[in-house]
C-alpha cells in the first residue's frame, strides 16, 4: 500500500471539507489516486444524504439575486435542519451558488436542476446536515423590486410595468413582506380558498339566527373582507394604513409578485 501523507491528506480535506480521518482512509482505499479518493467521498456523501433525507428542514435561508438591468430577479428557499447551519458560511455560500443558478432560467417557477441538486449535496457533504432547496422563482418585468428581512427567513420579488420612485418601489416590496398577499386583485385569489372562506362564513352567519335575505348579505359581507385582505391592491398601506395600495400607487401596475418565507 502507497504511503499516505499528511500534506496529501491535509489537501484533500481541504478541498473536500471532510474530516481528517475520512480522507485518510478514502486515500488508503484508493491506493493514494487523490481523484479517485474524492469520487469516493463523494459517493459516501450521496449515501449519507440518503439515510438524512427524511430528517425535518424548518430552518434555511431565503436568497435573491436580481439581474444588472433591474428587470429580473431570482429568489430560492434552501432548507436546512438548525439556524446554526442556515448561519453556517459553507451553507450560505450555496444558497448563493443556488440563486445564481435559478437566475439563469426562464421567468415563472423555476425547476431544481441537477447543478443545483449538486450545489446542495456538496454543502450536505461538509456540514452533515440534512438540507435542500424547497423552491425557487424568476420574475421579470419593466421593472423588478427586491425585498430580504435582515435575518434572510422572509424574501419579495415584484415587478411593475411602469416608472415607479426607488422609494416607493422600495416600500411595496417591505408592504407584501409584512401584508402577505395571495394575489394582486381579489380575482386572483384562488377559487378554492375563497369557498372554503364562504363555507366558514355560512356557518357563523347561520348561528345569527337572522333571516336568510340577511344571512346571505352577512356571508357575502366577511367574503368581500377576506378578499380585500388578501387582494394587495385592495390591502391598506404598510407606510399609510389609511389608503390602500392602489391609491398610492396611482397608475403604476404590479405585474407580478412572490413572496417566500422560510418553512412556509
Amino acid at each position: 500500500m502507497a504511503e499516505i501523507s499528511a500534506a496529501v491528506v491535509k489537501a484533500l480535506r481541504e478541498e473536500t471539507g471532510q474530516g481528517m480521518m475520512e480522507c485518510k482512509k478514502a486515500l488508503q482505499e484508493t491506493g493514494g489516486d487523490v481523484q479517485a479518493a474524492k469520487d469516493l467521498l463523494r459517493k459516501k456523501g450521496l449515501m449519507t444524504a440518503e439515510k438524512k433525507s427524511g430528517r425535518t428542514t424548518s430552518e434555511g435561508l431565503i436568497v435573491v439575486k436580481t439581474a444588472p438591468d433591474g428587470t429580473s430577479a431570482a429568489m430560492v428557499e434552501v432548507q436546512c435542519e438548525t439556524d446554526f447551519c442556515a448561519r453556517n458560511d459553507v451553507f450560505c455560500a450555496m444558497a448563493e451558488k443556488v440563486a445564481d443558478l435559478a437566475s439563469q432560467a426562464p421567468a415563472g417557477k423555476v425547476e431544481v436542476t441537477e447543478a443545483m441538486k449538486a450545489a446542495v449535496q456538496e454543502a450536505l457533504a461538509k456540514i452533515g446536515e440534512n438540507m435542500n432547496c424547497a423552491r425557487a422563482i424568476k420574475i421579470a418585468g419593466n421593472r423588478v423590486g427586491t425585498y430580504l428581512h435582515h435575518n434572510g427567513k422572509v424574501g419579495v420579488v415584484v415587478a411593475v410595468d411602469s416608472p415607479i420612485e426607488d422609494q416607493m418601489l422600495a416600500d411595496l416590496c417591505m408592504h407584501v413582506a409584512f401584508a402577505d398577499p395571495v394575489g394582486i386583485i381579489p380575482a386572483d385569489i384562488p377559487a378554492e380558498m375563497v369557498a372554503r372562506e364562504r363555507e366558514i362564513a355560512k356557518a357563523q352567519a347561520a348561528e345569527s339566527g337572522k333571516p336568510p335575505a340577511i344571512v346571505e348579505k352577512m356571508v357575502e359581507g366577511k367574503v368581500g373582507k377576506f378578499l380585500a385582505a388578501n387582494a394587495l391592491l385592495e390591502q391598506p398601506f404598510v407606510r399609510d394604513d389609511k389608503k390602500k395600495v392602489k391609491d398610492v400607487l396611482g397608475k403604476v401596475k404590479v405585474t407580478a409578485f412572490a413572496r417566500f418565507a422560510v418553512g412556509q
